[in-house]
C-alpha cells in the first residue's frame, strides 16, 4: 500500500523518481526500491516524504489514493460551466430589475411633476391663521420646492441608468 501510494502521488504531482530523490537527497534507486515495495522509508524519512508531496502521512501509509484521471477533469469541468452560466444568468437578471428599477424611478417623477403642474400649488390660497393648515402648507410647499430642484438631476441620472442598463444584443 505504500509502495502504491508513494508511487501514484509521486505522478500526480508530476515528479519523476529522480527529482523525488533530489528533494528527499537520496539517490532514484532508493525511490525505485520504495515503489516496487522492496524497502520502506524510516519514519524521518515519511515525514520528509509528505512534505513533499504536501501530503499527510496517513495517506501514505493507510488511505488508498486515487489518481485524477481525465474523466474527473471532465466532470469538474463540466460544474464549473454550470456554475458559470448560473452566474451569467443572476448578472442577467440583476441587469433587468434594475433596468426597470430605473425605468419605474423616471415614471414616478414625471408623474410627481404633472400632477404638480395640474394642482398647481393649491395651498398657496390656504388660510394660514390656523397652526394645523400652516404646518401642512409649510410641508407641501417644501415637498414641492425641494422635488422641483431635486427631480430633474434624479431623473436625468434615471434615464442615463436606463440606458447603461439596456440589453446589449
Amino acid at each position: 500500500m505504500l509502495n502504491e501510494n508513494i508511487k501514484t502521488i509521486r505522478k500526480s504531482k508530476g515528479l519523476s523518481q529522480e527529482e523525488l530523490a533530489i528533494k528527499l537527497n537520496v539517490v532514484r534507486q532508493t525511490i525505485s526500491k520504495w515503489e516496487q515495495g522492496l524497502s520502506v522509508p524510516d519514519a524521518d524519512m515519511l515525514i520528509s516524504i509528505s512534505k513533499v508531496f504536501e501530503t499527510p502521512v496517513s495517506t501514505l501509509l493507510g488511505e488508498t489514493v486515487v489518481e485524477t484521471k481525465a474523466d474527473d477533469l471532465k466532470v469538474i469541468s463540466e460544474k464549473l460551466e454550470v456554475i458559470n452560466l448560473q452566474l451569467a444568468n443572476r448578472k442577467a437578471t440583476r441587469q433587468k430589475v434594475i433596468h426597470w428599477l430605473f425605468i419605474f424611478l423616471c415614471t414616478v417623477i414625471v408623474a410627481i411633476f404633472a400632477v404638480l403642474i395640474v394642482l398647481n400649488s393649491p395651498y398657496s390660497g390656504w388660510d394660514y391663521s390656523k397652526p394645523e393648515t400652516a404646518v401642512i402648507g409649510v410641508v407641501f410647499h417644501a415637498f414641492e420646492w425641494l422635488f422641483v430642484r431635486i427631480a430633474p438631476i434624479v431623473l436625468i441620472g434615471s434615464i442615463v441608468g436606463v440606458c447603461l442598463t439596456r440589453k446589449k444584443e
